[in-house]
Formats: structure tokens, C-alpha cells, sequence
């Protein structure tokens, strides 16, 4: 494949990324008008984001199975339509009841991004992949920021409902793209003991590949870390809005710059991060650990510091603010190059939903405990105490990683040059069969 259509394939699963997160995430800054409307608590709120959270859980590795046996970018077309879908079926819900049941179900698309990762692994070598995965995880907070804007723009005139129908019809858009331009890519193509060979084999999902994988001890405790990792995110994307607006006394539109400033630094830290583990990873395997376990110090370390900022600063808030955005997501695109740099390329999207299912289950209950903390105390409270405890731990484990990881990396290095002989063996032996 040449190379402007690789950039193209990115091209679309930004678009992917950028719109299904400012579908997903536009919940956050809708949720004071949302609980208003159904007369809920913050115990209840926090609920419906929970549910969405386990469901995604649940089917992440129905996901990661059915990405490394089928094709991937027909399934990734799958997603974006369900995840149109059940936009529209929760935008007409009634009561909170049913508000709550078809807001999970919107958690089906949520676990489609294993697949994603792992059909670009296969456009892109291992030594600029933590740079495109930033670049497409840049779409997350951008994705925020876009639901952001149309929940202060659209939202006070259209109500939150038509929002929904808004994104939901944008997803039905982008599963046409996807299904009619995106083209399957061989798995393994892109490894660089096999770039050169003309034709290789077909490599689907292998139990026993995926078993091997999985007892790796430096994918093991990246999957511990995860566990822990997602808490504080779910935590800032679902309540720092209303954090601002109840507790900091802003006004909407101060919260929505403020959100917006802090989001705009946290795009770059995504690209930043994932070029510097690419950087450092080119002279040592523990290159990317070693870059996000700065990142989660440095970010823990100024979220404390933010915090502290008394309620009249709000210049001071608003820096500090956006010097810890760029350290947050630091670790994100070097964890998936991470997972890719030690499994095989037929297991990659079973192994990467592995790590997202560990995620979910730490997370799921993230902003149902943050609405605990918050109505037993404080929102301030619930985001410090979070945060904290869970980047800490998260640091402890990147350590474990970066001692451990040379082996594994190594180990699959091994394996690939093995898969490239064979192949080489293959090929010159057809013309004489």
C-alpha cells in the first residue's frame, strides 16, 4: 500500500476517533441539564455513565476475537453504525429508566477500538507507531472539546436530545466511509522482519500465540496498571465540568474556556508523548515505559499542585490547568505501542482488548465511587483523591515494566525472523512445486 493511502486510512480513523469521542464524551458537559430534566442525583448520573462503562467491558474481548479472526476494517464499519444506533435510541428515552439502559447500550461501540490499532500496526512499523497512535488519540480530547462546543452552543437551543440525534447521525456517516474506503491490511505486514518480502502468509487468531502473549510478565503488569489508570480519567471527563461550575463558581462559558485551554494542551501531550517514545525507543526497548512513567509522575504532581489553587485565582488555575494536561496522556499511545511491541501481529487486537477490559473494570465504577465521594463530601474531594491514588500506583507498575520489557521485546523479534525465513524458504520453493 502506498504511502499516501496509509496517511488516508488515518485520515479516516481520526475522523472515527474525533466524532465517537464527541459523541461519547458530550455527556460530561450535558449533565446538569440532563439530571434536571429527569430530577436524578449525582449517585444516579454517575450510574449511567457506569453502565455504559460495563458494557463495553463485557464485549471487549468479543472484540478482540472477532478483530484478529475477521476483517477488521468491515468490523470497525460495524461499530460506527451501532454506535449511531444507540445514540438515537437514547436521545428518545423517556424517563430515567430507560434513559439509563440505552445509554449503556452505547457502550457496544465503546470497546471497538482494539481493531483500530491493530489494522494500523499493520500499515505502520514499530519505530513511528507511538507517534500515529498519538496522533490518533489527539482525537480523543479533541473529540471532548468538539462535544463541548456543540453542548454550549447547540445545547440551550436544540436540548440535549437533538445533540444526541446530531451525533448519532454523524456515526451512520462515518461507518459509510469506512466500509467503502478502508481496505484490510495483511497481518504482520508492517513488521520489519517481514516489510520486504513480496507475499506473506495469512496470520489470524492463534490460541496458543495468544496464551504465550499473555504470559509475558511485562504485559501482565501493564494490564495491573491498567486497572488502575483509567480511574482518574473517567473521573476528569465526567465531572470536572460540574466540578468547575458547582465548586470553583464558574459560569458555563468560564468553564467551557477553561475546558477548552486544558484541552487543547492535552491534544498535544498525546502526539508529544507518543514522538518522544518513539524517540527514546529507537535507542533502548524501555523507551516508551521510561516516557510514560514521566508523565504520570509529572502529571500527578501538578494535578495536586492545580488543585490546591485557591477559588479568586483563576488566571493561576487556568496555567496550571493546562501544564497538567500536557503530562496526562503521556502514557496512552506508549501503552498500545507497548502491547504491539511484544504480541504477535494475530493477537494484537485480542491482547489490546485484554488490557482495555482490566480498564474497564477498574474504571467502571469510577464516577459512580467519584458521585459517592462527592455527595459525602466533595467533588474536589473525589477528583484529588482518585487521581492521586491512582497515578501513584500506576507509576509503581510502569517501573515493573520498564525492568522487565527487553526480554519480551525481544522474544517477539524473535518469532518474526523465524515467520520471515519460513517465508523466504516458501517462496523458493514454489517455482520448483
Amino acid at each position: 500500500m502506498t504511502s499516501r493511502y496509509r496517511w488516508f486510512v488515518v485520515f479516516i480513523f481520526f475522523l472515527f476517533v474525533l466524532l465517537h469521542q464527541a459523541d461519547k464524551l458530550l455527556i460530561g458537559p450535558l449533565t446538569t441539564p440532563i439530571m434536571e430534566e429527569f430530577g436524578i442525583n449525582e449517585v444516579q448520573m454517575g450510574a449511567v455513565s457506569t453502565g455504559a462503562i460495563i458494557v463495553a467491558g463485557i464485549l471487549y474481548p468479543v472484540w478482540g476475537y472477532l478483530y484478529d479472526r475477521f476483517a477488521r476494517a468491515k468490523l470497525l464499519a460495524l461499530a460506527s453504525f451501532i454506535w449511531g444506533s444507540t445514540t438515537w435510541l437514547s436521545a428518545l428515552a423517556p424517563r430515567y429508566s430507560l434513559f439509563l439502559v440505552t445509554r449503556a447500550s452505547t457502550g457496544i461501540d465503546d470497546s471497538s477500538y482494539p481493531g483500530l490499532y491493530s489494522l494500523v500496526s499493520d500499515y505502520f512499523g514499530p519505530r513511528m507507531r507511538g507517534k500515529v497512535y498519538g496522533l490518533l488519540e489527539l482525537g480523543m480530547p479533541m473529540g471532548y472539546m468538539l462535544g463541548l462546543i456543540l453542548a454550549t452552543a447547540l445545547g440551550p437551543t436544540l436540548g440535549w436530545r437533538r445533540v444526541f440525534f446530531v451525533t448519532g447521525s454523524v456515526g451512520l456517516v462515518v461507518a459509510a466511509l469506512i466500509f467503502f474506503f478502508v481496505r484490510e491490511a495483511p497481518r504482520g505486514r508492517a513488521e520489519p522482519e517481514l516489510a520486504g518480502l513480496k507475499e506473506i502468509g495469512v496470520y489470524r487468531f492463534d490460541l496458543k500465540q495468544l496464551r504465550a502473549a499473555l504470559r509475558k510478565r511485562s504485559l501482565i503488569l501493564l494490564f495491573v496498571q491498567g486497572f488502575f489508570g483509567v480511574f482518574p480519567w473517567n473521573v476528569v471527563t465526567y465531572w470536572f465540568f460540574r466540578y468547575l461550575e458547582t465548586e470553583r463558581n464558574y459560569t458555563s462559558g468560564q468553564a467551557a474556556t477553561t475546558m477548552m485551554v486544558a484541552i487543547l494542551t492535552l491534544s498535544s501531550g498525546y502526539f508529544i508523548g507518543g514522538t518522544l517514545g518513539d524517540f527514546f525507543f529507537r535507542r533502548t526497548p524501555r523507551g516508551r515505559v521510561l516516557v510514560a512513567v514521566t508523565g504520570v509522575v509529572l502529571g500527578t504532581i501538578l494535578m495536586v499542585v492545580t488543585l490546591s489553587v485557591p477559588l479568586e485565582n483563576q488566571g493561576l488555575f487556568l496555567v496550571l490547568m493546562a501544564m497538567t494536561a500536557v503530562f496526562m496522556p503521556f502514557a496512552a499511545p506508549n501503552v498500545v505501542s507497548t502491547v504491539h511491541d511484544v504480541t504477535p501481529p494475530e493477537v494484537r487486537s485480542t491482547a489490546l482488548a485484554a488490557l482495555n477490559f482490566m480498564e474497564t473494570i477498574g474504571s467502571a465504577t469510577a464516577p459512580l465511587l467519584a458521585g459517592v465521594i462527592a455527595v459525602q463530601s466533595s467533588l474536589h474531594d473525589a477528583i484529588l483523591i482518585i487521581c492521586t491514588v491512582a497515578w501513584t500506583l500506576c507509576a509503581l507498575f510502569f517501573g515493573g515494566v520498564a525492568y522487565l520489557i527487553p526480554r519480551d521485546i525481544a522474544s517477539l523479534r524473535a518469532l518474526m525472523a523465524e515467520r520471515a525465513e519460513a517465508e523466504r524458504r516458501r517462496a523458493m520453493e514454489a517455482p520448483a512445486a
